[in-house]
Order: C-alpha cells, then structure tokens, then sequence
C-alpha cells in the first residue's frame, strides 16, 4: 500500500501564496490519478483538485478555481498544489490522495495521510 506525507503549509496573510509538496512512498503503481482535499475546522473534508497521470487533465473545485494549481512529478513521485491568492476561507488541513476519477472530485484509494496545516490571516 503507499503511504501519502503532506508537507508545506504554514501561515500566510491574505493574498500570498504557498506551495504544498505530498510524497508517495511504499508499493506505489502508474496510471492513478492524485490530488488534494482539505478540511476547515467543523466542516467535512472537500475535495480540492485532481492531476491525471499523464499530468494532461486536471479539475478543480470551484472554490479554488484559478488560484490553485496542482502538478506532479511522476518520476519522483510527487504531487503539488501551488496556492496564490490565499483567502481566509482557504484555512484548513490540506490532504493529499491518490485514486481515481469520481463525479467532480476523485476517489482516494490510499490511507489518508496527516495533512499538513494551511492557515491564512486576514
């Protein structure tokens, strides 16, 4: 099974940016898709974004929707969300997945890793 390490939140203030890194580690395998979701304080867990493999397709959450940007590195088996234009709203523990296409999110078929912390000061 892989294991899924979130590192690169912080506090940021408003309107900065910040770049989360999530590392794939133990029996991974081609062709997944990967992406974020994240989780404010009494809220349930929202999907966020999804990369293909290839890299070639990716989808996001209307909310972050032109701020975010999510990539991979396949060959270091990487995903990344670079987060520009930080809202308040945005705050939340950030988890990385890795699964497959579902409806407007994606299914995470790995074991949730321990997020990393994003909190944005107004």
């Amino acid at each position: 099974q892989v294991q899924l390490v979130e590192s690169g939140g912080g506090l940021v203030q408003a309107g900065g940016f910040l770049r989360l890194s999530c590392a794939a580690s133990g029996r991974t395998s081609n062709g997944y898709t990967m992406g974020w979701f994240r989780q404010a304080p009494g809220k349930e867990r929202e999907f966020v974004a999804r990369i293909s493999w290839s890299g070639g397709n990716t989808y996001y959450a209307d909310s972050v929707k032109g701020r975010f940007t999510i990539s991979r590195d396949n060959a270091k088996n990487m995903v990344y969300l670079q987060m520009n234009s930080l809202k308040p709203e945005d705050t939340a523990v950030y988890y990385c997945a890795v699964g497959t296409v579902f409806s407007t999110g994606m299914l995470n078929l790995a074991p949730w890793g321990r997020g990393t912390q994003v909190t944005v000061s107004s």
